[in-house]
């Protein structure tokens, strides 16, 4: 879902600096809010709820998919079945718009694209806009995000966020930053340097606890993911240099359903213009990544 940037020397860092996008830190119980925006206002529009497919309005739910371990972009509450996040909201209040209830499922990240169109009507989980997907689906962009490395507190292992060559580095399966993790290590290689070794989990929160627990020297994640794991560690993390490779990210949507595509690109529109879609972000102190318009398919 993202992508990554290091550098042994530039080509390094224009590796690592990938864009990504898949599931978070935190955990995927308590460990964000349990309330945040209030999206109880929002209300229909007719005009954009009239573009929707007919097999949607008549059923009346909107069925998404989302790896709900990315706090706090998307994950689960105490309870252990309440998906709460800014990307939850975000498709909540699109929902409302389109007149629609919201059936929110959670599933692994690498199996929400191919279930777009069956399995899900749309899909929402911090998707990094590429080339790849692109060809797969349709994606409309609604947040802008960066990439970041995160270490132990104090960083005890000295790592030097320019060169993780031979270092041990958690990340999310299915990732763009894994794709990418690979790529930079193989460049490693070939300058002569110590392989990366990967420790990949299906769930970000899983990533995150490789890091605290010290099976990993550093975990690589989208910058928003990063900074929320370091605020909910307790002081046991600490994000490492700067953010670096910001790019859009998009909800997903099947390309054999233009309609469908239409109506939540409308939606998502209006919510940035009447000013609930930034309230959103600024409710979950996440607005530094707010965009202005809802794109569809930009070119990366």
């Amino acid at each position: 879902m993202r992508t990554a940037s290091l550098t042994v020397a530039t080509v390094l860092v224009a590796a690592l600096a990938l864009t990504g996008c898949g599931s978070s830190s935190g955990s995927s119980g308590s460990s964000g809010p349990t309330a945040s925006f209030d999206v109880s206002s929002v209300t229909k529009d007719d005009a954009i709820a009239a573009l929707l497919p007919a097999a949607i309005a008549s059923r009346g739910t909107l069925v998404v998919g989302s790896d709900t371990t990315y706090a706090p972009a998307e994950y689960v509450a105490s309870d252990g079945k309440t998906p709460l996040g800014y990307d939850i909201d975000l498709i909540k209040d699109i929902s409302a718009v389109l007149g629609l209830q919201v059936q929110v499922k959670t599933a692994a990240f690498d199996d929400i694209i191919p279930g777009i169109g069956s399995t899900f009507d749309v899909g929402i989980s911090s998707f990094t806009i590429n080339a790849d997907r692109l060809d797969l689906v349709n994606m409309i962009s609604y947040y802008s995000a960066g990439e970041a490395y995160a270490v132990q507190k104090g960083n005890p292992r000295k790592v030097d966020p320019n060169n993780i060559c031979g270092r041990t580095v958690a990340v999310q399966t299915g990732t763009t930053e894994e794709d990418e993790l690979a790529v930079t290590s193989a460049q490693c290689i070939s300058l002569g340097h110590d392989a990366i070794t990967a420790i990949s989990h299906p769930a970000q929160s899983d990533v995150t606890a490789a890091l605290a627990s010290g099976k990993a020297d550093l975990m690589y994640a989208d910058s928003p993911i990063v900074a929320y794991a370091v605020q909910q560690s307790g002081g046991k993390l600490e994000m490492l240099g700067d953010v670096f490779n910001t790019a859009p990210q998009g909800i997903v949507v099947s390309k054999n359903d233009a309609a469908l595509t239409q109506a939540v690109q409308k939606a998502l529109q209006s919510l940035m213009d009447d000013g609930t879609y930034l309230a959103i972000l600024k409710a979950w102190g996440t607005d530094a990544g707010a965009i202005t318009k809802a794109e569809l398919n930009p070119r990366p």
